[in-house]
């Protein structure tokens, strides 16, 4: 006789979908950079620091991608403090918005960012926001490693916005040299 399958509870399920997600966002990139006459990879979690692997069809160059996911109606996106690093100009950023499965009306979206840009302004935004007082006037905690990133069309309080990186695929055509 098979074996039930095991429930999934509440945070176990929220957990699950999360996952499942932002493993469809690593895909649906890859998928449009492939769309665009690119080569993509993912890498199913083997390679640090990188989602997709990404050169032109003659392999003269290749870039790395680190991808993101939010759902498209999310306020912001979170990432870790290896966002405050850049690690060289063939490095890239995809903030990708999700649709829920039930949500057919909603439209994909992606923020596409050089890792300079990324660095310069979550590193910007946190510094400002560790050296602002919470709402009851709290010292914050600037050690945590988790960054908070504002989602158009709400601007950063530094004034750094993801708007203009909306849909820059260029961006990374123009890096690996297609």
């Amino acid at each position: 006789m098979p074996k039930r399958p095991k429930r999934v509870e509440g945070n176990q399920r929220h957990r699950a979908d999360k996952r499942h997600r932002a493993d469809a966002a690593q895909f649906f990139v890859a998928a449009e950079l492939c769309r665009r006459g690119l080569v993509a990879v993912v890498t199913l979690g083997n390679c640090p620091n990188t989602d997709i692997l990404v050169s032109d069809a003659r392999a003269s160059g290749f870039c790395h991608i680190q991808v993101k996911t939010f759902r498209p109606n999310d306020r912001t996106v979170s990432v870790g403090q290896k966002a405050e690093q850049n690690p060289g100009q063939r490095f890239f950023w995809v903030l990708a918005g999700i649709p829920e499965p039930d949500a057919e009306s909603q439209d994909y979206v992606f923020y596409v960012l050089p890792a300079s840009e990324m660095a310069r302004g979550v590193k910007a935004v946190h510094k400002l926001w560790s050296e602002t007082p919470g709402k009851k006037g709290q010292r914050r905690n600037a050690e945590t490693s988790m960054r908070t990133i504002h989602l158009p069309p709400r601007e950063e309080i530094t004034g750094w916005s993801l708007l203009p990186y909306r849909n820059r695929w260029d961006l990374i055509t123009a890096a690996v040299g297609a």
